[in-house]
């Protein structure tokens, strides 16, 4: 066992593009549980665009990232020490513990993995919260049809690769956005989507409404920006559309205006954004889905690993500007 801990702390809020200067990697001495509490290793850091929301003080579904705190963040972690007896050294669990090696966490608030199921890497993506964020929002919000037009944004990504995927299983054709060609021949030769517009290409909107002939009747929002005001003219009526993000907005000091929201009212449909820690009983259910998907073959997925915890923020800021391809894990080693 080591003598100290490496954190990496929120050292000041950005105001627009995340930057260097808002971290702050910094040793400190190895913590102790105190009563009810787990000694964690942690081994693998999930990084999602979320945290950029908790590294603001605007009010949002979840508090803030406290100036000097270490940064949230889920991760899969091997279990040290444990006075209440839940577990046993060796073991690895799911849990929130920070952008940390090593940390003290209650032991209510952990779930036991198991290594045979799938890779431990998995229970932070496609089995975890991207993919039951993906599962809720098809299934629960947007409902697509067969023979249904429905697009996804970030179709390369940890949700939205799994989105059109499950979608295309509810009898759907599905078309990706994605950010250039290598992400979007990866979208429809892996994941097996019918199409996929690169949105970094100059002639887009063109380009989006030739792939919806028949217009839009299902849409996962995880973009916003330039990419959902190519996709709102296409909208056909009675359209639903889950928002589960808008991560082209996160860097904006001021964001642009979005689209007309009038058509809402005009075209009758129905926009619901949702958070997926609002549908607890979504996540086991997706874990037997998924992981059966997983096991036979059926659900493909990519993972972005970055070895290093001090690396973190600079692979966050990759996050945020598009240069990670699939889920982004830090692996602790």
């Amino acid at each position: 066992m080591p003598d100290t801990n490496l954190r990496v702390l929120l050292r000041a809020r950005p105001e627009g593009k995340v930057g260097p200067e808002h971290f702050e990697v910094r040793e400190e001495a190895l913590p102790s549980p105190r009563p009810g509490e787990v000694l964690l290793r942690n081994r693998y850091l999930s990084l999602d665009p979320y945290m950029r929301g908790r590294m603001s003080a605007a009010k949002s579904y979840a508090a803030p990232v406290g100036i000097g705190e270490v940064m949230v963040g889920q991760t899969v972690a091997e279990v040290v020490e444990d006075p209440t007896g839940t577990f046993r050294p060796g073991d690895v669990v799911l849990g929130g513990a920070g952008w940390q090696r090593f940390c003290c966490v209650p032991a209510g608030g952990l779930r036991k993995l198991d290594p045979d199921l799938a890779p431990l890497t998995t229970a932070l993506g496609v089995l975890g919260m991207p993919g039951t964020t993906a599962w809720v929002g098809v299934t629960e919000m947007s409902r697509p049809k067969p023979g249904e037009t429905y697009v996804v944004t970030a179709a390369s990504g940890a949700v939205g690769g799994v989105a059109g995927q499950i979608a295309r299983r509810m009898g759907a054709r599905v078309v990706g956005i994605a950010g250039g060609p290598e992400k979007c021949a990866f979208v429809t030769e892996e994941l097996g989507f019918d199409a996929c517009v690169d949105h970094k290409a100059p002639d887009f909107p063109d380009l989006l409404a030739r792939a919806c002939p028949d217009g839009i009747d299902g849409y996962f929002e995880n973009v916003g920006g330039a990419v959902q005001k190519a996709a709102w003219p296409l909208m056909n009526e009675f359209a639903r559309l889950a928002f589960c993000g808008s991560i082209a907005e996160y860097q904006e000091a001021e964001p642009p205006p979005g689209p007309n929201l009038g058509a809402i009212t005009r075209k009758k449909m129905s926009l619901r954004g949702f958070i997926v820690g609002d549908h607890p009983r979504a996540f086991a259910e997706w874990r037997r889905t998924g992981a059966r998907w997983v096991k036979d073959g059926s659900l493909k997925y990519r993972e972005d690993v970055v070895r290093g915890l001090e690396k973190a923020p600079e692979a966050f800021m990759g996050l945020l500007a598009g240069r990670n391809f699939g889920k982004l894990v830090i692996d602790l080693g």
